[in-house]
């Protein structure tokens, strides 16, 4: 990637079929896709001066396999390093969207330790390193 080029579209995935250990409640959403609505909702109404900042692509997935760890979610972008994060709920909205503003403006998806929220320093479940692209 060239040093003036911008860093390719951020994804941000939430498994949107995570229980977070709990039973299915008849008629209730489970917690993953409590998670992915609140994500959603947050991006839709961000104030003017935030949706200046980068901003990840939100993705439901069926299952992130980090079932020990739900409600999980994983940054990723091409080129860069992926995370996976678990044990968030609907109530870390604001401090996972940030953690993704760090992320979407880092050069290769590691944002500075001390810059990251408390969940991202602590919680994060997997870190897997770019795939080389064949050239």
């Amino acid at each position: 990637m060239a040093e003036d080029s911008p860093p390719a579209q951020t994804v941000l995935y939430v498994c949107s079929t995570c229980r977070a250990g709990m039973p299915l409640q008849e008629g209730q959403p489970v917690a993953g896709a409590r998670l992915l609505a609140a994500l959603q909702n947050a991006v839709e109404t961000l104030p003017e001066a935030a949706e200046s900042q980068p901003q990840p692509i939100i993705r439901a997935v069926e299952c992130l396999s980090a079932c020990a760890h739900g409600c999980a979610i994983a940054l990723a972008r091409p080129g860069s390093w992926t995370y996976v994060y678990g044990d968030l709920s609907a109530a870390d909205t604001a401090d996972i969207l940030l953690g993704a503003q760090g992320y979407c403006a880092s050069a290769d998806g590691i944002p500075p330790w001390r810059e990251r929220p408390a969940i991202f320093r602590k919680q994060c479940v997997a870190r897997i390193p770019p795939q080389e692209i064949a050239q």
